[in-house]
């Protein structure tokens, strides 16, 4: 949900190449890969990891983090030239960028894929848009999974780490959400859920990650670059009554999520990639204009919202309190647990 979150998040959110031939020599030889599993941990190996969703907000830092340690990164991509603009090859030395039809050649050999492909749902809803939401998500997801399970065993990426949404719970002012509790019934659970689904038919070799994302603050995309601006003139304040639950994270903490998700066997099945307390979206305003040093002070009624956004205004006006008890579990270390911090440590 890109009004409030990452463009793979399907939660209260402002939140995926000319075919590309790639020589067989950018590739690993048969079984090398294995051997490297059997002579080196899994957590400590320099990875090969396929990416989809790569030029979005999420995808861009974690390309960086991958290529701050010295991973191997292929970028899977519907539009080549926007790729090479955010991953210049000057500053991605080795990268590869492929299109679809240079899928397979990425995605065999690599030691893990991640997707966090989808279209962004900061739009009215349209029948045509509401389906496009969900197939945008199912068909890369579909495709990645396929292009895993045809791949020879010895050459088949061992990990999938693929996104999905907070949006899976449904909405609630008064519930609390964990791993372990049940779907939704409204029309992002049902998108969540086919999700999900898609990337749990991967082979059961591999070790399927499901990343359940809420809504991500960083100040170069998602929910704060639409928030701050509004703020600085002096316009900024809650959406609705205020009082929908915010579950937010950091990027950074993300993105560390997901890179302790490529590299630790523990990681495994539903992870919620929210920070451990969320706020009321009311609070979440008034912290965003103390850092600020800007009021928040002028709300946005709910008719307003509805009649720019239609059905699509429940992404923003409606919300879910939900923890990450898995991660706190696989003892996952939140740099930002509190979003003051987070909010500071973002406007600095």
């Amino acid at each position: 949900m890109e009004l409030f979150c990452s463009t793979t998040s399907l939660s209260s959110s402002f939140a995926l190449s000319s075919a590309l031939f790639v020589p067989t020599s950018s590739f690993p030889v048969p079984g090398s890969r294995r051997l490297m599993v059997l002579c080196s941990s899994e957590k400590s190996q320099k990875m090969t990891v396929s990416v989809t969703g790569a030029t979005g907000f999420i995808g861009r830092r974690l390309v960086q983090r991958l290529r701050a340690d010295n991973h191997s990164i292929r970028v899977l991509t519907r539009s080549k030239s926007k790729a090479e603009q955010i991953f210049p090859a000057k500053d991605f030395p080795g990268i590869v960028i492929a299109e679809e039809p240079d899928w397979k050649k990425c995605v065999q050999g690599s030691t893990a894929v991640v997707n966090l492909a989808g279209l962004p749902i900061s739009t009215r809803w349209s029948p045509e848009i509401k389906k496009e939401i969900k197939d945008s998500r199912i068909r890369v997801t579909s495709k990645v999974v396929e292009l895993m399970n045809n791949s020879p065993a010895e050459a088949r990426p061992t990990v999938l780490v693929s996104a999905t949404a907070v949006g899976y719970y449904g909405t609630s002012e008064t519930g609390v959400f964990d791993e372990n509790s049940p779907s939704g019934k409204d029309y992002l659970s049902e998108v969540c859920r086919e999700w999900e689904g898609t990337a749990l038919k991967a082979n059961k070799d591999v070790r399927v990650a499901l990343i359940r994302i809420g809504v991500v603050l960083g100040k170069d995309g998602g929910a704060l670059a639409m928030m701050i601006p509004f703020f600085q003139m002096f316009a900024g304040g809650p959406l609705g009554s205020g009082q929908q639950w915010f579950s937010w994270i950091h990027v950074d903490d993300l993105v560390n999520l997901i890179y302790e998700a490529l590299s630790n066997p523990s990681y495994k099945g539903v992870i919620n990639g929210t920070a451990p307390n969320p706020v009321r979206l009311g609070e979440m305003c008034q912290q965003l204009g103390s850092v600020l040093s800007r009021p928040s002070w002028l709300p946005v009624p709910d008719f307003a919202l509805k009649a720019l956004l239609g059905e699509g205004a429940t992404v923003v006006l409606e919300g879910q309190k939900v923890l990450p008890a898995r991660a706190k579990e696989l003892g996952f270390e939140f740099k930002y647990k509190y979003v003051k911090d987070a909010l500071k440590a973002i406007m600095q």
